[in-house]
């Protein structure tokens, strides 16, 4: 739900800075020396990044964490420039690079003051995004659910599915590949193959949605060829009350997970990736793959079922599903998926899951 008033506080914020940067001293003779002048103003250009990424969050749902990011770092930064340049023709005021670089340090840390919440809670919406449309042209189509397929270089067990199951939508809960970096030169011909496949399905008619897991990075570009892409929590296809995210932040007692989870979803990184030359992307991207090719025996995960139970009950009235855990678990109205890779699919019916047969 859009809160178009939260851009007030953005302005508001802006306005005042304006409107001290016109002041030839500071009101009622306050005085702020070194270094207390430039905690000033990293403390007031963090609180207009604080509420401009709160009202960009809560407006534009369909932009990724590290494009807002990026977004209010920019804007935040080029207007302590221009903050400034505006005091070099006031009396009495000066245009100085150490101010700016206060101001712009203190974007950084508003934006990081924003995110640490998602360190320990379920209130996750600060990360997680969509577009698309929640609602199948034809809810009483099967609809096939692959969860952790994790497939490297052949796409045949899809191939297989699709040729059973041609006329079935399709509903992918993350980690579909070992890794997925959405970024020029990072891409192997395996996952430019299952995006055909995807224009194919839906050239035909057919629903195909994809939820990001963990092994998926930066593929909001890729938006076109599904009806529905997300990430984080919130997947849902109200009329037919079904609701999903992958699984991997359902434990948050797992701290370094939630480090690691927005560190690598972070506006940096992405800079960073997609600032290497192509042939280093390129070896980057199949080193990556390697690294984290995956067999349950290497990656048996404790199943969090006290944290799961919490989440789907945090749902009521649908069925919640997940992947990521790689066993078949089931907890009040909600299934942990069983693993794709080993060639278990399972299909939404009639309101119901049941193994894909």
């Amino acid at each position: 739900m859009q809160k178009r008033w939260l851009w007030s506080l953005p302005l508001a914020v802006a306005l005042g800075i304006v409107w001290l940067s016109a002041q030839s001293h500071y009101p009622m003779g306050v005085q702020l020396p070194p270094p207390l002048d430039k905690l000033a103003h990293a403390s007031v250009f963090g609180g207009l990044a604080f509420a401009l990424d709160l009202a960009l969050r809560l407006n534009l749902p369909d932009l990724p964490l590290y494009r807002r990011h990026l977004l209010v770092f920019a804007l935040v930064s080029g207007f302590g420039a221009t903050d400034e340049w505006h005091q070099y023709f006031v009396p009495g005021r000066s245009c100085e690079l150490l101010d700016w670089v206060a101001d712009t340090v203190g974007g950084g840390l508003g934006l990081l003051a924003g995110s640490l919440h998602l360190l320990f809670s379920r209130r996750l919406a600060a990360l997680s995004w969509q577009r698309g449309g929640t609602q199948r042209p034809e809810a009483t189509r099967d609809l096939i659910l692959v969860a952790d397929p994790h497939w490297s270089h052949s796409l045949e067990a899809l191939e297989q599915a699709t040729t059973r199951f041609p006329e079935a939508d399709w509903l992918f809960l993350g980690d579909v590949f070992d890794v997925w970096v959405g970024l020029p030169g990072m891409e192997t011909e395996a996952q430019r193959a299952f995006l055909t496949w995807a224009d194919a399905r839906r050239a035909q008619g057919r629903w195909v949605g994809l939820w990001l897991g963990n092994r998926e990075y930066f593929l909001d570009r890729h938006a076109t060829h599904f009806d529905l892409i997300g990430e984080g929590v919130g997947g849902a296809l109200p009329a037919e009350g079904l609701t999903w995210e992958h699984g991997d932040l359902i434990n948050g007692a797992d701290r370094p997970y939630r480090v690691w989870n927005l560190i690598s979803r972070s506006g940096p990184l992405w800079l960073f990736f997609r600032l290497l030359p192509g042939p280093t992307a390129h070896r980057l991207s199949t080193s990556l793959e390697q690294r984290l090719h995956t067999t349950n025996a290497t990656y048996k995960l404790a199943f969090p079922r006290a944290a799961f139970r919490a989440a789907a009950e945090a749902k009521p009235g649908t069925t919640f599903l997940t992947g990521h855990f790689h066993t078949h678990e089931v907890e009040a109205n909600g299934i942990a998926l069983p693993w794709a890779h080993e060639g278990q699919l399972m299909v939404w019916r009639a309101g119901k899951v049941e193994a894909l047969r």
